[in-house]
């Protein structure tokens, strides 16, 4: 899968994901576009994701999956939601495609 522009490296992406294959993100809906966007510096390791979704009826957590497999250049069943369903500090499952 190709990365979609002004996205983070993977490799980058990668090294946020603990040993157990959790990766932390907190999410920003009704954004005005959709980002994948690395902590600052200094900052604790959570992936900062903005999307244009509204967060009702799991909407923003779907997009959220999307675009973050994406980044990843992984497939969507790739990812899933391990906590925050409702939350906007969510964590997620990477699990490596063999």
């Amino acid at each position: 899968m190709a990365k979609a522009p002004n996205q983070p490296d993977p490799t980058a992406i990668r090294a946020l994901i603990t040993d157990k294959g959790l990766l932390a993100v907190h999410v920003t809906p009704n954004a005005r576009q959709n980002v994948v966007q690395l902590p600052d510096v200094g900052a604790a390791p959570v992936l900062q994701v903005r999307t244009t979704a509204t967060p009702e009826d799991g909407k923003a957590t779907r997009e959220v999956l999307k675009l973050v497999a994406d980044a990843l250049g992984l497939a969507k069943s790739a990812i899933t939601l391990e906590r925050g369903a409702t939350s906007r500090d969510k964590v997620l499952r990477i699990t490596p495609e063999k």
